[in-house]
């Protein structure tokens, strides 16, 4: 007695198992659309500031970044609280226990590359807080003295 083999069953069988498998892909991608899923992803902000120490003193400088010019509010903050006395570049002083800077505290409507803050202190953890229209809030800086 002489068996034969069906060799043509193996590709139809493997061609249901991959369009089934591609159905599923593809409800699922559908799925996370029309639920909006992906709509919760927040992106990251970028700014560039960075922190000296002169004397008895700690000098933030603005540097630049892309979304520099929407940043609404910078929070400062040393060791946890509000730094002693913040001063502008020109020697202005921003106010005692100020830890909430915002661009008109600097002279402008935005703040710019090139802005300076200096910080009565010099030691703690300095903490710089973003915050930006879309309720995004940020550290900017992080830096130990």
């Amino acid at each position: 007695m002489k068996f034969r083999e069906n060799e043509e069953a193996v590709s139809p069988v493997i061609g249901v198992i991959l369009m089934v498998a591609i159905t599923v892909i593809l409800a699922a991608v559908i799925a996370a659309f029309v639920f909006g899923m992906p709509g919760n992803v927040q992106t990251t902000k970028t700014v560039s500031m960075q922190a000296a120490l002169s004397g008895n003193n700690i000098t933030l400088t603005i540097s630049g970044g892309p979304d520099l010019n929407t940043v609404q509010t910078l929070t400062i903050t040393l060791d946890g609280d509000a730094p002693g006395e913040l001063f502008a570049a020109n020697g202005t002083t921003l106010g005692a226990d100020k830890s909430v800077l915002e661009p008109a505290d600097l002279g402008g409507e935005t703040f710019k590359a090139g802005d300076n803050i200096k910080i009565e202190g010099n030691s703690g953890r300095l903490l710089v807080v973003g915050q930006w229209p879309d309720g995004a809030e940020q550290i900017i800086l992080d830096r130990t003295f």
